[in-house]
């Protein structure tokens, strides 16, 4: 077997549809042996199997209306390990020698915020004794340990994401590369616009703009961790040995295009504040009673106030029970309306920032569409716009052809693998 250098190790990173079967548990071990006996030395993150998550939260909601959140994360927590065990047996097989580690005996440290834990640290040693023990380290996903309570919590939806580039960032991996069900991260969603092309790269901040925005490939954590550590992302089918797209800091990128994807998102919420009164420290008293309620806040729009102003904002459908109640108690505005489903689409483009006309176009080809744009949301290198959720799949449509972002409209990729990206005219 190769010998692997201290900088030559690699954190894989297999989700949930990519461990689902016996099968494909069987094809991720082989991977990770693969990469072993080419002389890296590998971390492998799981998440738990297929839908395994959703059938534990159906488990808690049989027996209790609000489960507790603390034995909500001892229940979630037990996915993960089940994969890591699962697939250390069919490294064994493969005549390798690999330990499974929970999140807590992998040394995630995390607040103790119970189902979306923060990472505070990663004390790395036993990974580190195993690796020099020249075994595979599998480490369970989407999990750690509060040193504070010493209870075990969890980190949220695509938590295995961040949990890999915590890992690969303590570990100095040469590279994450993050196993999914698609061929890396498109120019669109491919089930609303079948032309949608694989980007070869990304830089950081055009990825977390895409997953703050409903690209679900990558945890917008997961990316936000990246970008602080330096890491090297690279999202890869699990199914296959295509080249995926790689996520770098933008002065590694080749190109900077004018847009580089429609995002889209139809899982928010709306919620609106009436009648709010018009002081100083009102927005902060709200805003700041959502964040203690580990509410997260996108969209915020206030008509301009006379006496009183009406305030609106969008939340993830999920956190709009939370939201409701932690401003009720308030007693600030003379009513709360909430509306549990608006979508969201979004322009992404590093060359936004450098040229103008982007938003002009955007809303005139919703217009052109016939759908009406409620709220408005920018960046310097995004445009969101709140709509109808029945009309998302058009507007995602007639973005991506308008900025000419399919796969019609750009050259095959070159035998380097990098990928020619079109000219946009604004």
């Amino acid at each position: 077997m190769a010998e692997a250098s201290a900088n030559d190790l690699v954190v894989m990173k297999f989700g949930g549809s990519s461990v689902a079967e016996p099968e494909l548990i069987r094809r991720a071990a082989a991977r990770i042996v693969a990469a072993r006996e080419a002389g890296r030395q590998v971390v492998a993150v799981l998440s738990a199997r297929g839908k395994t998550t959703d059938e534990l939260l159906a488990m808690a909601g049989e027996v209790s209306e609000r489960p507790d959140p603390r034995e909500m994360d001892m229940l979630l927590s037990t996915g993960e390990r089940i994969s890591c065990a699962l697939c250390a047996m069919a490294i064994h097989d493969l005549g390798h020698r690999a330990i499974s580690l929970t999140g807590s005996q992998a040394g995630i440290v995390t607040d103790s915020t119970h189902t979306k834990a923060r990472i505070i640290d990663v004390r790395a040693e036993r990974i580190r004794e195993a690796l020099t023990e020249d075994r595979i380290v599998l480490v369970a996903g989407f999990q750690g340990v509060s040193t504070e309570s010493r209870d075990v919590t969890t980190l949220g939806r695509g938590g295995s994401d961040t949990t890999a580039v915590a890992l690969a960032a303590a570990l100095a991996a040469s590279e994450c590369e993050i196993y999914t069900d698609v061929a890396g991260v498109s120019s669109a969603d491919p089930q609303i616009v079948p032309s949608a092309r694989r980007l070869a790269q990304l830089s950081y901040e055009e990825m977390l703009e895409m997953a703050a925005s409903g690209a679900r490939v990558l945890q917008l954590r997961a990316v936000e961790y990246a970008r602080v550590h330096g890491v090297r992302i690279h999202c890869r089918s699990a199914f296959d040995d295509g080249p995926g797209t790689l996520v770098l800091p933008e002065e590694d990128t080749m190109e900077r295009p004018l847009v580089t994807a429609v995002t889209h998102s139809d899982d928010q919420a709306r919620l609106t504040l009436t009648g709010v009164r018009d002081e100083p420290g009102i927005a902060g008293r709200i805003f700041g009673a959502l964040a203690e309620a580990n509410v997260n806040v996108d969209m915020i729009i206030q008509n301009e106030p006379d006496q009183r102003a009406d305030l609106s904002l969008t939340v993830e459908r999920t956190d709009l029970d939370a939201a409701r109640r932690a401003l009720e108690g308030l007693e600030l505005s003379e009513g709360i309306h909430t509306e549990e489903r608006i979508g969201v689409v979004s322009i992404i483009g590093a060359g936004m920032r450098s040229h103008g006309g982007v938003a002009a176009k955007v809303f005139k080809v919703l217009g052109d569409e016939g759908i009406n744009i409620e709220m408005i949301s920018t960046s310097p290198i995004k445009i969101s716009c709140a709509i109808v959720a029945d009309a998302v799949p058009a507007a995602v449509r007639a973005l991506h052809t308008a900025f000419e972002l399919g796969s019609d409209a750009v050259r095959p990729e070159d035998p380097t693998g990098s990928e020619h990206r079109p000219r946009v005219a604004t």
